[in-house]
């Protein structure tokens, strides 16, 4: 098969769907690899990396989307790729359309089939694919909500850790899955007072273990106004498989907390899971409401490419290895479930009946 790897168009996005030794290791099972043009020099790949494997570069998008059969990205189609897909090809990237109805318009009106990373489901529920971006986005929630509270960033100037004759900092979390869990696990090291709001009861014990410093609750609304109230930092980390992200955190709840204190939105991507939240890029990461310094980028683990780039190649090279050896993977039932949009029409049962 033909497998096409564009460049990345959302701002400053950095990472590229396939490292040169994965797309050398397709090559070798026989299939046509094209890279667009420097399509994985943020990642700290040349081009020069891919050719030397028997990978062939397009010189732009247009040329890289004729070619492909199979498009494999790491990020949803934009304006400047939505141009050059067509009906016959078989997209394999993060798509979040729950909260994107012009994309999912866009996709159906093309008629291609989108298979999309974070609704690819093993039998037990688990996320393969979405994973180690998940866990990535955690990690950087803590690292930038750390920075957005230093003063001379709008913050109220508070250390999270503490040290002796000082408060610890508090961070408060929702969700304990895999963003979540990688957010409390960073704060906690950190030495943050940590307090996770989970409904699971295994994932409540796999927080109280990070440490004496984590607390794990139940997310009854009047303790969630309580715990945000006396907060620092918050992450929001909350997920219904390829649905729009429940809000959690109202602005009445916003309202209590201190001036200078830093939300961080990771479930952005699925629609936000506070009702404050709204995108925001790289370029322009953060905003104010209610005192409250916010920071919703949709693409957090894009700013640490050459991690990221390694980490989601790991998790999908198999899975490409399965879609790129013919209609035989239509039998992959984790597969089948990641099916979002085929033929002009909405497959994921999360997305039926959304208003397009």
């Amino acid at each position: 098969m033909r497998i096409g790897v564009p460049k990345e168009t959302k701002t400053l996005e950095g990472r590229v769907a396939l490292v040169p030794a994965a797309a050398g290791d397709l090559v070798k099972r026989g299939h046509e690899v094209w890279l667009e043009k420097d399509a994985g020099i943020k990642s700290g790949f040349k081009d020069e990396d891919y050719t030397r494997l028997g990978v062939k570069i397009a010189p732009d998008a247009a040329a890289l989307y004729e070619k492909g059969e199979l498009i494999v990205k790491v990020k949803e189609p934009i304006a400047g790729d939505l141009q050059h897909l067509r009906r016959d090809h078989l997209l394999f990237c993060y798509l979040h359309l729950a909260a994107e109805p012009v994309l999912t318009k866009q996709l159906l009106d093309i008629g291609l089939t989108g298979v999309a990373f974070e609704t690819v489901e093993l039998p037990n529920g688990d996320l393969p694919l979405l994973a180690p971006m998940s866990i990535i986005a955690g990690k950087i929630g803590v690292q930038v909500g750390t920075h957005l509270l230093h003063q001379p960033m709008g913050g109220k100037g508070k250390l999270l850790g503490g040290l002796p004759s000082t408060e610890r900092g508090k961070v408060v979390v929702f969700g304990a899955g895999q963003a979540g869990g990688a957010s409390a696990a960073l704060a906690a090291a950190g030495g943050s007072n940590v307090t996770v709001f989970e409904m699971r009861q295994d994932r409540m014990d796999q927080m109280m273990r990070l440490g004496n410093n984590v607390t794990a609750l139940y997310p009854y609304v009047d303790v969630v106004a309580r715990e945000v109230a006396s907060a620092d930092l918050v992450i929001g980390a909350v997920l219904v498989t390829g649905a729009r992200a429940p809000h959690v955190l109202t602005r009445e709840m916003l309202k209590g907390m201190e001036d200078g204190s830093v939300v961080v939105d990771i479930s952005i991507d699925q629609g936000g899971c506070f009702e404050t939240s709204r995108p925001t890029t790289w370029k322009e990461p953060t905003y104010v409401e209610e005192g409250v310094t916010h920071f919703c980028v949709t693409n957090m683990p894009g700013a640490v490419p050459q991690t990221s780039s390694q980490a989601i190649c790991a998790a999908i090279l198999p899975w490409v290895n399965k879609l790129a050896a013919g209609n035989e993977w239509r039998n992959n039932p984790a597969l089948v479930r990641g099916i979002n949009v085929e033929g002009g029409k909405l497959i994921h049962p999360a997305l039926k009946g959304m208003a397009l």
